[in-house]
Order: structure tokens, then sequence, then C-alpha cells
């Protein structure tokens, strides 16, 4: 058994299996934060192309994108790589998400229809993996759920996830969930040496205890664990996700440059990455381009050990709020 296929997460519930290393594509059909055909000449389909033919010849299979990614162009991007390239098609496994607008009612029948649209957008019989993009207050987690469940009985999903949920969210809507006989299988929320508030918070534990599995966004912190940002130099600004000063940051890429060089030149992203899979969770970094994906696929096949994960726990950040400004407390 290859390293790949020792690391894939079966998801409750169903036959979709996740690899242990996905592929976000918030980028992909984005301008205004990632540059697409806009600040970034460089960045096109083309490059996306290339970035997927790479993830998926290296065992990255798990594509993550959202109906809110570029207002349906990420989709649009996935669905014609897909129909372009049905051998690859065949080994990829898609997630999408639904994001959840107090506006959008009745809230079972609006989230039907967006999973058709996605359907037709992905241009796929079924997604793999459909999540809530993020807590419903205005709606209980027995409203929720009932809308979650009808995809799946009317066989258009196969699994549902969650994202930017807290312990006690994913408790109410796994419990929900399970009279209808359908599972939680994932919750992704923001992860990374910078962000390690869902463990130390007892999120992780929490979705471990019920099967949930955890996919980490923004695992390099929008590039700022790469090394290839300082001080003097800066991510863009309007990259807000883990925005500590780069000066802060600093420490934390040393310590990874001085692991990667203890397991064969690894770069700090990977090392960063490798963190997180040691973790249990599934990280899914982006890539715009064929270079960016193959050094994501280079945290496969090797592990940090316990001695190096607890150097690196050591030096993790907790975390500032994110985009819901949850805290993901235990209870």
């Amino acid at each position: 058994m290859n390293a790949i296929a020792a690391g894939s997460i079966p998801l409750p519930g169903c036959d979709v299996v996740l690899p242990p290393l996905g592929l976000g594509t918030w980028a992909w059909g984005d301008a205004a934060t990632w540059g697409m055909n806009g600040y970034d000449s460089s960045y096109d389909f083309d490059t996306i192309r290339a970035a997927f033919q790479r993830s998926v010849d290296a065992g990255v299979t798990l594509l993550d994108t959202a109906e809110m990614y570029g207002n349906g162009e990420s989709e649009r991007i996935i669905g014609r790589l897909l129909d372009e390239d049905p051998v690859r098609r065949a080994r990829v496994v898609v997630a999408t998400k639904f994001m959840p607008f107090p506006w959008r009612m009745p809230f079972a029948r609006q989230m039907a229809d967006a999973v058709r649209a996605s359907l037709d957008r992905l241009r796929l019989p079924f997604i793999h993996l459909y999540q809530v993009h993020g807590p419903i207050s205005l709606r209980s987690a027995r409203a929720t759920a009932a809308a979650l469940a009808a995809p799946v009985r009317d066989g258009l999903v196969k699994a549902v996830g969650v994202s930017n949920y807290s312990a006690g969210e994913v408790r109410a809507l796994h419990a929900a969930l399970a009279q209808h006989g359908v599972a939680l299988a994932t919750n992704q929320v923001e992860f990374s040496l910078l962000r390690a508030m869902p463990e130390r918070g007892g999120l992780l534990e929490a979705c471990r205890a019920l099967g949930v599995t955890l996919l980490a966004y923004s695992p390099i912190a929008m590039g700022r664990l790469t090394g290839k940002y300082s001080a003097a130099n800066p991510p863009p600004g309007d990259r807000k996700f883990s925005a500590y000063p780069m000066a802060e940051v600093e420490p934390v890429i040393a310590i990874l440059r001085q692991l990667g060089a203890q397991h064969g030149a690894k770069t700090p992203a990977q090392v960063a990455l490798n963190w997180l899979m040691r973790k249990g969770a599934v990280p899914i970094p982006g890539a715009k381009n064929a270079a960016q994906a193959e050094q994501n696929a280079g945290a496969l096949g090797w592990q940090l050990s316990a001695d190096e994960i607890a150097a690196l726990d050591r030096v993790a950040k907790y975390g500032q709020r994110g985009l819901f400004n949850r805290v993901w407390q235990h209870g």
C-alpha cells in the first residue's frame, strides 16, 4: 500500500474516500483576492489546468470549491476540467458548499435549488461532499439536518458536512442528521500553525470522537508559511486569514526550515501541511499552477516524528478570530 492509500479517509455511510491532502479552489476564477485575469498576469485557465493535472496525478484528488467562489466560476472551471479529462475525472472527489444567507428562504427549497445549480456548473450527476458554508443561527439543527438529508436521499449528494462549526454545533447537527440515517462527515475550518485554535479549543477532539473529519482551509496561512514572505516583504493586504505581522511569523518559519532540512530539503509549506495531516486533518491548500501543485504534493509520502510535532506545537499560535468570528470551544 503506498503512502497516499495508507492515509486515505473513508467518509461514514457512503463510498467516498478522501485523500490525506486536498486542493482548495477558492482562487480559481477569483480576481479580487487571487488575481485571476487581474493583477496576476501569469494566472489563467491554462495554469489552473496544469495545477489540476499535477495534483490528481500526485494523488491529491479532493477538489474543494463553493458556490460563492468567483460567484460560481470556480465550479464552472472544475466542470470544464472534468469534462475535458474523463480519466482524471474518474479519480476526483468534489466537495462544494452552500452559503446559508438569512434571506435564502424557504431554506430547504433554497438548498435543493442550490444543489442542482452546483451540479449544473460542475457538470456532475452527484456531489461527493456537500457542505454548509457557515453556521446557521436562524435555523435549528433539526431544520438544517432535514435540508441536508434531502439531496442525500435523492441521490444528488453522497456525503454532507459543515464549515466553521463549533464543537457544540457539530454535536447538535450530528445528532439531528442521525435521525435521518445520515452521517455528518466533515467540518471545514481555518487550521494552521498560525491558527491552532481548532485543536487547542477542543474542536478537533470533539470531531474525532464523532467520526467527523476536519478539513483545514488556509493551511499555510494564505502564503505566510511558505517562506517567500518576510517582515520586509509581507503578503498582499487583502489576504486576511492568520494576518499576524511577518515579524511574528518568522520564528515559526525558522523551525519549519530546520525540520524540512532533516527530511530531504522539504519546504516550510510542506512541513506545515505534514503537521496538519499528522493531526488527522485534511489540509486543502490552493494551487494556481503546476509548480504550486507539485509543492503541495511534496507534503505526502513522509511523516514528521512525534518530537518534531511537539517542537512545532510549541511555536504554533493560537490564532485570531476568523471569517465567522468563531472561537472553537469544547462545549
